[in-house]
């Protein structure tokens, strides 16, 4: 596996490598020991999610200030812009983000660390995103970071005058301001 860093070195981005020929490919997603020596970090899963959305939703951003998750996310069908927000308040990197886009066709993987907001928008007609987490999903600990927070300055890949498809917590989101943080 190949290991990229973002502009926040705590992010990554994880290439697999990929078998391929006249039939098709084979990778190996996930190995625990590949990714711990790859990463140096030592994580161990214990959910799973898929999630399929349209053109133009956007997911987020989510975290949760109790039980927080980290997430290893890919897309196995079409292609999104994914987003990291560091909300740590001790870090070098707080209150900045990361963007990348992750498809289908790059199989590219993103390594968001617990105490991030993580997010997407789909840019493709459909796009599917399966992600691995390091805890359970607690709703009672869920919090979402305003997608748009004019502090944050997120450049969101739109189509000029579009507005995302949003759920009402989406909408709903407070500005980092005024958001729960991690010490």
């Amino acid at each position: 596996m190949k290991v990229v860093p973002t502009r926040i070195p705590d992010v990554l981005l994880l290439e697999p490598k990929v078998f391929g020929d006249e039939r098709g490919f084979f990778l190996e997603r996930y190995n625990k020991r590949t990714f711990a020596a790859d990463t140096g970090l030592d994580i161990d899963f214990v959910q799973d999610n898929h999630s399929r959305s349209m053109r133009n939703v956007l997911r987020g951003l989510h975290y949760q200030i109790r039980q927080p998750q980290g997430k290893l996310v890919w897309v196995v069908a079409g292609e999104i812009y994914d987003v990291a927000v560091d909300l740590r308040r001790r870090s070098p990197t707080f209150g900045q983000w990361a963007g990348f886009t992750l498809s289908a066709q790059g199989r590219q993987m993103a390594w968001v660390p617990p105490g991030f907001a993580h997010g997407f928008l789909v840019v493709s007609e459909a796009a599917e995103v399966l992600y691995k987490t390091t805890d359970y999903y607690a709703p009672e600990h869920e919090r979402t970071l305003l997608w748009n927070d004019a502090d944050l300055g997120i450049a969101w890949p739109q189509a000029a005058g579009a507005e995302p498809l949003l759920a009402q917590k989406d909408r709903n989101g407070l500005p980092l301001r005024s958001c729960e943080l991690f010490d």
